[in-house]
């Protein structure tokens, strides 16, 4: 995998937060000593979690159905949360 940036260790040792920000919005990062990449900085890959959708229907279904639609719903709450 070709690396999005390459850093010294140096400026990796002055600047991890940002790299770590980096990293965790899906960027790689090569640490470089002497010119020679040493280390790879990137996000930890999480396992996906499966749904159980037995279990999310009978929870959906046991739900009141919404009174306004998705999108009145949200305009409302977007502007209550601007006053």
């Amino acid at each position: 995998m070709c690396p999005d940036r390459v850093v010294s260790l140096a400026k990796a040792k002055a600047t991890l937060s940002e790299l770590v920000k980096a990293a965790e919005a899906g960027e790689t990062i090569a640490i470089t000593k002497r010119g020679k990449p040493v280390a790879e900085l990137r996000a930890q890959q999480r396992p996906l979690v499966g749904v159980d959708l037995d279990l999310l229907r009978r929870t959906t279904e046991r739900m009141a159905p919404q009174e306004e639609s998705a999108d009145v719903f949200m305009r409302a709450l977007r502007d209550d949360s601007r006053y």
